[in-house]
């Protein structure tokens, strides 16, 4: 997505996690706990993926986004798919996204990424339209300005 931005990928945690598993220090009943709520968020605001779990090998595993933010009001905490992601990417300034892996066959889940959307990562860097020619934003401000201004 245009405005995905601060990305932070938890994949060496999760290498880290499959191989306590491996090691035998942690149990597969500690990591295949996933709670009946996020089950069925996979289950209809799921968005399939081609990679096979780590813990079962067996079933392919769902990505759940679910999303976060002052603007969500009562809507936060709720799973998204990524075509309503895209959505509210424009209409809102800025929400948090947590990318969270699940398996249906043996409820392994795991934190895959986070990152932050919305309409604050767009060229102008506060939501406005920026002017390509001039570099002036709508309201005839400049965006150096603005940015030193953020520092």
């Amino acid at each position: 997505m245009r405005t995905q931005r601060q990305i932070v990928d938890y994949s060496l945690r999760k290498r880290a996690v499959l191989r306590e598993l491996l090691a035998g220090r942690v149990g597969t009943y500690d990591l295949c706990d996933a709670s009946p709520y996020l089950k069925n968020a996979a289950r209809f605001h799921g968005e399939p993926t081609d990679r096979r779990c780590p813990i079962c090998r067996s079933e392919n595993l769902t990505h759940v986004h679910y999303i976060y933010g002052d603007e969500l009001k009562q809507s936060a905490g709720q799973a998204r798919t990524v075509a309503e992601l895209a959505v509210l990417a424009m209409t809102l300034r800025e929400f948090q996204v947590f990318v969270v892996e699940v398996c249906p066959g043996c409820d392994w889940n795991h934190l895959v990424e986070q990152y932050l959307l919305g309409r604050d990562g767009l060229a102008g860097g506060d939501g406005e339209p920026e002017h390509e020619a001039t570099g002036m934003t709508a309201d005839g401000t400049g965006v150096r300005r603005r940015r030193e201004a953020q520092r």
